[in-house]
């Protein structure tokens, strides 16, 4: 038996799937938080002509593609299909085709092989990865940052998620994307915009903070992209160490945005559950270095440990998936074949359902 607190972790074994957006993965993981193989095949060739991920070609790469990557996954695990506990899979959210490809995939495994299947949501594993890098215990705090998702929540534990704060609008991860876009930077955007706002001025160019100062949890980049936008717009000559120093300042005021929501949730965290838990930072966005900094800065201000899986385990992965598995599995939470794969299942319904209240208020 392996344990993380409260709960029994059992040595088991599990296949974990992906295939949300636009990475075809696999993963065998234990329960004793040994990543025994972890394949990830990236689209980015396929999507780059069009400047962003296409759901077609994304489904199409991930059918093509899936049934090699887990037997790379099995193989690489020195397993066979036989010794697998369980196989878990993306269910949702996430582009519905690829989902449907990876669920089915994950459904076939389970039949065949006799063995339940988990039904994974993709957020929850992220919200999950930090315990199985660095075993951190329940509860804590998370800033869950990615392409399309931008949320601070209390991770009480798995299935478990109070949401105290999302994005109005734009998440981190599209603003991201699109301002590298004004910016001339490709596809993918994020990380070629935290490269060139390494050599760049963060103070030179003024750009506005969303949200700062203001009370709640709340993010907003829509108004900040926008600001982006119109400062390419009347300078269209922009040199490079303009273009860098936009993209410094981008991503400067990306990170005190951050940091001023984050320091009220973690005032309302310490209300809830008081001091010495940690702080958490998830997420596809979660493996910019630059983000990181300043996030871990205010971690050691208010005394957290501050957690943030590998750069590899951030981005889109199956070891996450296969975790979150492993921990449904000692909870006896796994799912019958007529599961249906969700494009929307956020981890906190109710405060959806609270926010879609006051939005017609």
């Amino acid at each position: 038996m392996n344990f993380i607190e409260g709960g029994n972790m059992q040595a088991s074994v599990v296949l974990g799937i992906e295939s949300s957006c636009d990475e075809t993965a696999a993963s065998v993981v234990k329960g004793d938080r040994e990543i025994l193989s972890n394949v990830v095949l990236s689209q980015l060739d396929q999507h780059r002509p069009f400047g962003g991920v296409v759901p077609e070609i994304a489904a199409r790469e991930h059918a093509r593609h899936l049934d090699g990557i887990v037997c790379d996954a099995v193989k690489q695990a020195e397993l066979e299909f036989d010794d697998l506990d369980a196989v878990s899979a993306t269910a949702g959210p996430g582009l519905i085709g690829g989902v449907l490809v990876g669920a089915t995939m994950a459904k076939t495994i389970a039949i065949a092989a006799g063995i339940p299947f988990i039904a994974v949501n993709h957020l929850e594993a992220h919200a999950l990865t930090a315990r199985l890098t660095d075993g951190v215990l329940f509860p804590y705090l998370l800033l869950l940052i990615s392409g399309g998702h931008c949320q601070l929540l209390a991770v009480e534990g798995v299935g478990r998620y109070r949401r105290y704060g999302t994005t109005i609008d734009d998440a981190v991860g599209e603003a991201l994307d699109k301002s590298a876009k004004l910016l001339g930077l490709g596809f993918p955007g994020g990380p070629a915009l935290e490269a060139l706002a390494r050599g760049g001025d963060p103070k030179r160019i003024e750009l506005p903070c969303p949200m700062f100062g203001r009370p709640g949890c709340d993010f907003s980049f829509s108004g900040l992209k926008t600001a982006v936008r119109e400062k390419v717009m009347r300078k269209t000559d922009l040199s490079p160490i303009d273009n860098a120093d936009l993209a410094a300042s981008f991503q400067n005021v990306v990170a005190r945005s951050l940091v001023d929501r984050s320091a009220n949730a973690i005032e309302i965290f310490e209300s809830e559950f008081g001091k010495g838990h940690s702080f958490v930072m998830a997420g596809g966005v979660a493996a910019n270095q630059i983000l990181r900094e300043h996030l871990r800065e205010l971690a050691d201000n208010r005394a957290m440990t501050f957690v943030v899986p590998p750069p590899n385990l951030c981005t889109d992965n199956a070891a996450m998936v296969a975790w979150a598995g492993v921990e449904r599995l000692a909870l006896g939470l796994t799912n019958n074949f007529d599961f249906v794969p969700r494009p929307r299942w956020p981890l906190d319904p109710l405060a959806s359902a609270l926010r879609s209240t006051r939005g017609k208020a």
